[in-house]
């Protein structure tokens, strides 16, 4: 494991999903549920897709030259920075789910469910296939992302909705934005010289 690889990518990761609808949705279960069972369910899920993500970016790495996968991953780039960007101007997000049992082991279900469901073609998903794709490091992307999907779910678990009123969504979707377009140069450069 490369812990360099980690590092870059556990920002990157944490930009695209802090305000996020799932961010959204761990913070109301917990205002429902017991706070450690939320964060367990939540934890869970995005395990799983980290795991699906990082899978999908081997795959196309082995499937595909260098060349082409550099190009893809440029491609998505800019694409996900365009998402960011275009997320930035809706600041308002909606609550995902409804009051549920407090039964410790439910909560732990409902929150796996909601974030399962909600995280298939997000942001951060996409982003870690690519970044698994164009680091070539699986299991450093992979711990990376998970780490960073794990801080954002305690983050709103512990305090979320203190943290929404004094950050601006729209300035942390601006600054993924941001993220995503210098990642996107970067690749570029690297299928040209390829």
């Amino acid at each position: 494991m490369d812990l360099h690889i980690a590092i870059a990518v556990f920002p990157v990761v944490f930009l695209g999903e802090l305000p996020d609808k799932t961010m959204f949705a761990s913070l109301v279960l917990a205002s429902r549920g017991h706070p450690v069972a939320v964060w367990f369910g939540a934890a869970s899920a995005f395990l799983v897709h980290v795991l699906i993500a990082t899978a999908i970016g081997v795959g196309l790495f082995k499937i595909l030259p260098h060349r082409a996968v550099e190009g893809f991953v440029t491609f998505l780039f800019v694409g996900g920075a365009l998402l960011a960007f275009k997320e930035a101007g809706s600041e308002d997000e909606e609550a995902l789910v409804e009051r549920e049992e407090r039964s410790h082991r439910r909560v732990a279900g409902t929150a796996f469910a909601v974030i399962f469901i909600a995280e298939w073609g997000d942001l951060t998903q996409i982003l870690t296939a690519n970044l698994a794709a164009h680091y070539h490091a699986p299991l450093s992307v992979a711990v990376g992302a998970t780490l960073a999907l794990w801080t954002v779910a305690a983050i709103a678990v512990v305090g979320g909705q203190t943290l929404m009123r004094r950050v601006s969504v729209r300035k942390v979707r601006i600054a993924t934005g941001v993220v995503l377009s210098v990642l996107a140069v970067v690749s570029l450069v690297a299928t040209i010289r390829g």
